[in-house]
């Protein structure tokens, strides 16, 4: 249960009351304890002895019975006589009042006094505890942060080795892929070398045979070269998925370059094409996705650069 400010001020209090009592505790014990100073009178003690009339002589007790002379008055030049000083009367010493008697105040229990110092005890003792256990907790908490921080911190290095690992992967399948694409350009251009020479020595047969032909259709086969064109039509428009932007039967005017075997090197879409900017790019696809295109059997009219008016077919 963690301590509130109303539990730390209630505490403050209690312990302030019981410091109070003991305190008047102590000074009443003091009072009660204390001896009584005796009172002494100011000035010396008057001492009297009483006599009886009866015992005093008889001169005595005539000239007291003789009324008193009154004064004669002093001549005008003699001297009064000298008067005696009168003796000072004693004064008497101020008694100060007497205090009026206390109380008797009860005696204190005991058992209640060890109670509440055992109150006061368990108090401090549970205080103590609790702070202990603020400071424990506290310590705990620290250490739950490095913990957390050093976990943080961990997994930042496995992420950081995880990040290099991957750009070391990437970068080696990059360079994979580097030599595989060189060896492939090597493969092809041995490849389109052996087509060439395959090429020319189909080329000088073809030359050789149209040298044998009549001479009416130029050394050409019209009806071989239609096949061709044809063949061309359907192996593009196979490979082409028509936009609904382009109608059917629409023609556009195609530039194909190709080597002996069929490979496609470029193709182009002639400026007078009316096919749209879609309806191009997706004819220059199909025509490259339908390579090789066909030449066996068309070698004699076969052309590295071939001018093909395609029509928008579906099939």
């Amino acid at each position: 249960m963690r301590e509130t400010r109303a539990d730390t001020a209630q505490a403050l209090l209690l312990s302030l009351a019981l410091h109070a009592l003991l305190f008047a505790l102590a000074v009443l014990g003091l009072w009660w304890t204390r001896e009584r100073a005796p009172v002494s009178a100011a000035g010396s003690p008057v001492e009297a002895d009483f006599v009886s009339f009866e015992a005093l002589p008889a001169q005595a007790r005539r000239a007291l019975a003789q009324p008193p002379r009154p004064p004669e008055p002093p001549a005008e030049d003699a001297a009064p006589p000298p008067q005696p000083r009168p003796e000072p009367a004693p004064q008497e010493a101020p008694v100060p009042p007497q205090p009026q008697p206390q109380e008797r105040l009860p005696e204190p229990d005991t058992r209640e006094q060890e109670r509440v110092r055992a109150d006061a005890i368990s108090r401090e003792t549970r205080e103590r505890e609790q702070e202990e256990r603020r400071r424990q907790e506290q310590v705990d908490l620290t250490e739950r942060e490095r913990q957390e921080e050093a976990q943080r911190r961990q997994r930042l290095s496995e992420m950081e080795r995880e990040r290099l690992q991957q750009l070391a992967d990437i970068r080696r399948r990059r360079e994979q892929a580097a030599r595989e694409a060189r060896l492939a350009e090597e493969r092809l251009r041995q490849l389109a070398d052996y087509q060439a020479r395959n090429a020319a020595e189909a080329a000088a047969q073809a030359d050789a045979s149209a040298s044998a032909a009549p001479r009416g259709n130029e050394g050409l086969d019209r009806d071989l070269l239609a096949r061709y064109q044809a063949a061309l039509q359907e192996a593009i428009a196979r490979n082409w998925t028509r936009p609904e932007t382009v109608p059917l039967g629409q023609r556009c005017q195609l530039i194909i370059k190709q080597i002996p075997g069929g490979q496609v090197i470029e193709v182009q879409v002639a400026p007078s094409c009316p096919y749209d900017e879609l309806g191009r790019r997706s004819v220059e696809a199909a025509v490259l996705k339908a390579q090789p295109l066909p030449y066996a059997g068309f070698e004699r009219v076969f052309a590295r650069v071939l001018t093909l008016n395609f029509e928008a077919r579906d099939y």
